[in-house]
């Protein structure tokens, strides 16, 4: 049957099945439910073989709406949407977003709820990248490395779980603090895989970093340059393994970094192999900021002295008729919240995770926006992938670590 070129073509996926012609080149969809993609999302490749001449990305497949369901929740109700960002380092969104809420009301919070949240915030952050960098061992043949290694973040979780009751969407801290004081089990987990993680993440680092094998499939795989990375607006370790040295919680220090001295490693190609080794190397800094906070943790109260934004205990809820009342005022927004504008960001565990908040001084943000660090690399993708094969393009969406919820809110 002839094709009539002259009409025009609706559909879109029947336009980019029209894109190439040529004999030998054919069409490939990778995603939105591939298990390599570990998200719902799609690209439609063009191929020569097993050479990937053009990629178009498509998103939207979980869209949920988060910025404008926000918009229609009280300030205590957005947590839990915060959770379901990068759902891999979950208490960094959720402090993320209490600390813009803070810059809002101009809250100062204490000295020990600050090294709290950096001792939660750096152990989500190992959290995150152990996940990221076993996958890469998957994706590249190894899956035994994987297994091991989640053990560890089992243990992350317990802690998390001895905090709060919950492991992976935490709802973890308040505005103003946290809902209560770590207890000594707490401080005996933290303590207990500080000893145990070195050791397992060195036989971690030994199967992989100097694997001849490893090596061959993840170096020059997805390469892109610091000059590019930043016309994409890369920030996190995608943009540090490009060979630029920016990290919010240096250039912007929030939740009393500034006490902390750390180093922030830095990759040369862009390459696949150097995203690895820049995770690598957090994981090792932020196990030194734990020891280094947990070490010098000061004294003090848990939360800040804001009473019309902090939750009564819990205790007081159920016996007390005005302990009752506020905190039926506090989750339902019938406190007033002063009118502004504010942007605050944190070091996610895949870029600078940012909060772009509107007041008009109602029970509700008129305006929130969140600045995904995966929405706005990934668009950088195709470019990475151009000219390069099929089995390098899996490994370099997995270095990049997409995460799907982050990717689509």
């Amino acid at each position: 049957m002839a094709e009539n070129t002259n009409s025009p073509i609706p559909d879109d996926i029947h336009a980019r099945q029209l894109l190439h012609r040529t004999e030998g080149h054919y069409t490939l969809n990778l995603g939105p439910t591939h298990p390599a993609t570990h998200g719902v999302f799609q690209n439609v490749l063009q191929m020569d073989g097993e050479r990937i001449l053009e990629s178009e990305p498509t998103i939207g497949y979980i869209h949920r709406a988060f910025e404008k369901l926000a918009e229609h929740r009280p300030y205590y109700q957005i947590t839990p949407i915060t959770d379901r960002l990068n759902y891999c380092s979950s208490p960094i969104n959720n402090m993320g977003w209490h600390m813009t809420v803070e810059k809002l009301l101009g809250v100062k919070t204490p000295k020990r709820v600050d090294y709290m949240r950096i001792i939660i915030m750096e152990l989500a952050r190992i959290s995150d990248h152990l996940v990221c960098n076993s996958v890469i061992g998957v994706d590249t043949g190894a899956f035994s490395g994987f297994l091991y290694v989640f053990q560890e973040r089992e243990k992350i979780y317990d802690i998390f779980e001895s905090i709060c009751g919950a492991r992976l969407t935490t709802n973890i801290g308040r505005i103003g603090g946290f809902e209560r004081d770590f207890t000594p089990d707490t401080f005996k987990r933290i303590r207990e895989f500080l000893v145990s993680f070195p050791k397992v993440w060195s036989e971690f680092e030994s199967l992989f970093v100097r694997n001849r094998i490893f090596m061959d499939r993840t170096i020059g795989a997805g390469p892109i340059t610091a000059e590019l990375a930043l016309e994409y607006g890369f920030t996190g370790p995608n943009l540090r393994a490009a060979g630029v040295d920016y990290d919010v919680r240096v250039m912007q220090p929030y939740s009393s970094y500034q006490d902390f001295d750390f180093t922030i490693p830095v990759g040369d190609k862009g390459d696949t192999y150097d995203r690895f080794l820049v995770r690598n190397g957090e994981i090792w800094e932020s196990l030194k900021l734990i020891k280094n906070a947990l070490d010098n943790l000061p004294e003090g109260n848990y939360h800040a002295d804001v009473p019309e934004f902090y939750l009564p205990p819990k205790e007081d809820v159920y016996h007390n008729m005005e302990a009752l009342i506020y905190h039926f005022k506090i989750v339902m927004g019938e406190i007033e919240v002063p009118k502004g504008e504010v942007y605050h960001a944190v070091e996610g565990g895949n870029g600078e995770l940012g909060f772009y908040l509107v007041s008009d001084g109602g029970r509700t943000p008129y305006r929130l926006h969140f600045r995904r660090p995966c929405f706005i690399y990934y668009q950088a993708y195709p470019e990475m992938i151009k000219g390069g094969f099929l089995s390098d393009a899996i490994i370099t969406m997995s270095s990049m670590n997409v995460i799907a919820g982050e990717l689509d809110a």
